[in-house]
């Protein structure tokens, strides 16, 4: 847990320009594969409690980086799309992102970063396993 509040603390303190705030770099992250997601989609995927989420895409959306829209005149499912701002903020974390982990495995053999790597999706994989 102390790993992952200092990565994340250095990562918003790196986007400090930005004026990102906790949870807008991983949606960000999502929607760089994912443009077009419904709210439900990135809920589940970025591990945050949808009215959370509603927060957080609201802020999003009032600094013009996503903008929210029915598509196929379903009014129950809104997808969210970056906008070329956001799209310019996704970059910025996307290269925050991995100085941050060049940072991170400085010293650290390229072979031993593949171990950790592979045993670090083990652990993801069997919580997500166990959490259903």
């Amino acid at each position: 847990m102390s790993v992952h509040a200092m990565f994340h603390r250095r990562l918003l303190d790196s986007l400090k320009c930005r004026q990102l705030t906790a949870g807008q770099p991983k949606v960000l992250d999502y929607l760089q594969d994912h443009n077009g997601a419904t709210q439900k989609e990135i809920a589940a995927a970025c591990h945050i409690e949808p009215g959370s989420l509603t927060a957080v895409l609201n802020r999003m959306e009032q600094k013009n980086m996503i903008q929210r829209r029915m598509l196929g005149g379903n009014r129950r499912s809104l997808h969210v799309f970056l906008t070329p701002s956001g799209r310019r903020d996704q970059e910025a974390v996307r290269d925050a992102f991995l100085r941050l982990e060049e940072q991170v495995f400085q010293g650290i053999a390229e072979e031993d970063r593949e171990v950790f790597m592979r045993i670090f999706q083990r652990i993801y994989d069997n919580l997500s396993e166990g959490g259903r």
